[in-house]
């Protein structure tokens, strides 16, 4: 049962997992203006919400997201287009650890939001379609700087320059998913149950060296990150209680 409901996308809570999804099947779940604005809403209240410790996006089947719905690409200029960018970019800021569950076809903008997410996870019908050359529309959002970063720039040209279209095993061998699965969103739900189980100022604060430490070139600045966030979380009570159970299993199974 969706917890919270738009008119194109909903989301419900899977014991600290929330699952969003694109709702709107008939159109493939192309991004409108308003669906764009409804995800962005729903990622953004995640991170204010205490209970969700991790994000699953997905589509409702036969497609992922179709991309941005044409008729309003062809009226977007520089505002509309980052209104279009606000879902899948409230994806990639979020704090929180985010999954795609790409169960169809990703393209163009939708090809963005699974790019958008920390991790991929492909089903079966996966496909990952950059498009824009076809639209006579360049590339935006950052998809050729999200794509290089995952794939690299042999794999980016060819998908984006050449029409080269990955499926699910194929985007598994390069990197641009993590996993292929029968069943996506169970599988990213499953993926993020670690995530919901754990502190959620530890999950926040990880995922923040994680993003910091990309950026660093030298192996002793992303020590000297670490030290800092590790020392703060040893003082948590958190860290006290899972250290003596931990320390309680290990005494049981000797």
């Amino acid at each position: 049962m969706a917890e919270s409901a738009g008119k194109t996308v909903r989301m419900e809570r899977r014991d600290g997992v929330a699952v969003i999804t694109l709702d709107d099947p008939d159109r493939r779940n192309a991004l409108t203006l308003a669906m764009s604005a409804e995800l962005a809403d729903l990622v953004d209240g995640c991170a204010e919400d205490p209970a969700v410790n991790a994000i699953v996006v997905t589509g409702a089947p036969p497609a992922f997201c179709a991309g941005a719905d044409l008729t309003v690409l062809g009226e977007s200029r520089e505002e509309g287009l980052k209104r279009i960018y606000a879902g899948f970019l409230a994806v990639a800021r979020s704090p929180l650890p985010t999954i795609a569950a790409v169960n169809g076809a990703a393209v163009g903008a939708g090809l963005n939001l699974a790019l958008a997410a920390d991790v991929r996870i492909a089903g079966p019908m996966a496909r990952f379609d950059a498009r824009f050359l076809q639209l006579g529309i360049h590339p935006g959002g950052g998809m050729t700087w999200m794509l290089q970063r995952l794939v690299g720039p042999q794999a980016a040209t060819a998908m984006t320059l050449l029409r080269h279209i990955p499926d699910a095993e194929e985007a598994k061998r390069i990197g641009l998913a993590h996993e292929v699965a029968d069943d996506p969103v169970a599988a990213a739900v499953g993926a993020a149950e670690a995530a919901a189980a754990a502190p959620r100022d530890l999950v926040l604060s990880t995922k923040r060296t994680l993003r910091a430490t990309a950026a660093m070139s030298a192996h002793d600045d992303a020590i000297a990150a670490e030290l800092i966030a590790q020392v703060a979380s040893m003082d948590t009570p958190e860290f006290a209680r899972l250290l003596a159970a931990m320390k309680e299993r290990i005494t049981k199974r000797g």
